[in-house]
């Protein structure tokens, strides 16, 4: 009843309006493609025909590099994969105890990386059968709405042998620089473990600190150039998060350990309010300023880069919405937008406490197997793109300098921090400027996730060279860039013939509003006016005829 009383108040609302404001001379920072970043539990998934598929699309998004990482790198198993469970098999013992290395699923992963254009974050974890201080039980079983009390089994343990952990590490890199060369691996990123301040890691802080320096000397010692960091704790908005992640980085300040780049998780709180769905973007912004003020804290590492190697509007990819009703956000335009709002902030947080942000990592792959539209959060469904996956594409566009932008309708920082967007939506935009185009990311973004009407926008730019531009506007919403609609709309089927699968494939592209046509320049300005359904996102390409001034 209360759902349908909201959506009774937001037809009869006058549609709020907005007017954002771009000025393409007001250089604010560079655009750095901080969205190319991807991860996974699921490692086996991989290279598995709709893994590799994804991959592919995934390298493809921009001219920069795209970044993928993946739990259980070193876990014991023989590569079948299961939901938050992986295997490679890369370290196990002879009957005297001597190790033996097996990279074959560890190259199968990478290779899959590298050949579709794509770089490895490498995870370095988790702990091997044969060095873990509890090898039983080991392998990891988890099922939707269980409790799942035994996930964290043998594999989260510390190793009974720093110096194997260590010799394993070394000759992994080792064998990575023998099969890949120098210079390529010296592109890559190498963290050691994942969220050790919770049941991933069942060793005390000093333990992973230990771990993290037997790592960390091990990739130098193989290759002096690489880059290794973590120690990918869970959000700093926590106390025993932060904390965790202060006591590592005095740890390195005192110990001198290689620290090349630092790294912790940010999640949001999603949560089902009068019966839709609430997003807890403020969460997800604490998480990330508070870690960034962390780091800041201390003089030796406030310029190393930040990656937040987790970056979601919560921490389960494998809950369903089926299970997890607050995960119904998945699927449709909600998350697209959600995620524009978030890169907008991070760039915004990291400027404000002076921070060297490189990169939020988008914790969100497929499932090979699963339902189609399962509400699993996924890029893709069943080889077909979800609306998700096309914000980053739309920032895959967009190039050069930040360049300042004003809205009427934006919510502050500040309030976006202590309350999130729970009055007015957000509409607001993030703007780029390189030699001959003008990229407007824009949105209209809302917590709740309630039936409102559309909002009228007016996007003047300033700075316009020339007597015309170019205008292209790619749009995302429930009718463009949206396989889910399409889908509902097929009757929702689980085996699609192949007719249908091919427009379910075209439909999960990224599409235009309407066709690219010219628009003039007055006086250096130009306006563009527009409709933008809530949680739609818009993409505006301005380009000149006339290099940039």
């Amino acid at each position: 009843m209360k759902t349908l009383i909201l959506f009774a108040l937001a037809l009869s609302c006058t549609a709020q309006q907005a007017v954002i404001t771009v000025d393409g001379a007001a250089k604010t920072g560079t655009f750095k493609p901080i969205y190319g970043y991807f991860g996974y539990d699921e490692p086996n998934f991989t290279y598995a025909p709709n893994g590799r598929k994804l991959i592919g699309e995934l390298a493809a998004l921009s001219g920069g590099p795209v970044y993928i990482r993946t739990h259980f790198m070193l876990a014991t198993g023989d590569g079948t994969p299961g939901l938050k469970w992986g295997s490679t098999n890369a370290y196990t013992e002879d009957a005297q105890g001597r190790p033996v290395y097996d990279w074959t699923l560890t190259d199968r992963i990478l290779d899959t990386y590298l050949q579709a254009g794509a770089k490895p974050f490498v995870e370095i974890g988790f702990m091997p059968k044969a060095l873990s201080t509890k090898p039983d039980p080991y392998s990891a079983t988890w099922t939707p709405g269980a409790p799942n009390r035994d996930y964290y089994s043998g594999w989260s343990y510390p190793p009974k042998d720093f110096g194997k952990w260590g010799e394993l590490v070394y000759q992994w890199v080792r064998h990575a620089v023998s099969k890949y060369g120098r210079a390529e691996v010296e592109s890559w990123y190498w963290e050691v473990w994942n969220e050790p301040d919770i049941g991933y890691w069942h060793g005390t802080a000093e333990e992973y600190d230990r771990l993290y320096d037997a790592a960390a000397a091990a990739v130098k010692r193989a290759l002096p150039t690489a880059k290794v960091g973590g120690p990918a704790t869970t959000g700093p908005a926590g106390e025993k998060a932060a904390a965790y992640l202060k006591q590592f980085l005095e740890h390195c300040d005192k110990a001198g350990t290689p620290l090349d780049f630092i790294t912790y998780h940010a999640k949001g709180r999603p949560a089902v309010a009068d019966g839709h769905v609430r997003m807890g973007i403020a969460k997800n912004a604490e998480d990330v300023s508070k870690g960034f003020q962390i780091v800041h804290s201390f003089p030796k590492f406030r310029d190393l880069p930040i990656i937040l190697s987790e970056s979601d509007p919560e921490g389960c990819a494998a809950c369903s919405a089926r299970v997890y009703p607050q995960n119904a956000y998945r699927n449709g335009p909600l998350y697209p937008a959600y995620t524009a709002v978030m890169m907008k902030n991070i760039f915004e947080l990291a400027d404000r406490e002076k921070t060297n942000i490189a990169g939020m990592l988008t914790w969100a792959f497929e499932f090979e197997g699963q339902p189609w539209f399962d509400g699993l959060r996924t890029l893709a469904t069943n080889g077909v793109d979800k609306p998700v996956l096309n914000v980053f594409r739309m920032a895959g566009m967009m190039h050069g300098d930040r360049i300042g932008v004003q809205s009427s309708a934006r919510i502050p920082l500040d309030s976006l921090l202590r309350d999130g967007v729970r009055g007015t939506a957000n509409i607001d935009a993030l703007a780029t400027r390189s030699d001959r185009e003008i990229s407007v990311l824009a949105w209209n973004y809302h917590d709740d996730d309630v039936p409102a009407g559309p909002s009228d926008v007016t996007v003047n730019v300033q700075g316009v060279p020339g007597n015309r531009v170019l205008l292209t506007h790619y749009r995302i919403d429930d009718t463009h860039s949206n396989a889910w609609t399409l889908w509902k709309k097929m009757g929702s089927p689980q085996m699609p013939t192949p007719e249908q699968r091919a427009e379910l494939e075209a439909a999960g592209q990224l599409q235009l509003l309407d066709s690219p046509h010219y628009v003039p320049v007055a006086k250096g300005v130009v306006t563009v006016h527009f409709s933008l359904p809530r949680q739609g996102v818009s993409l505006l390409s301005l380009r000149s005829e006339t290099g940039a001034r």
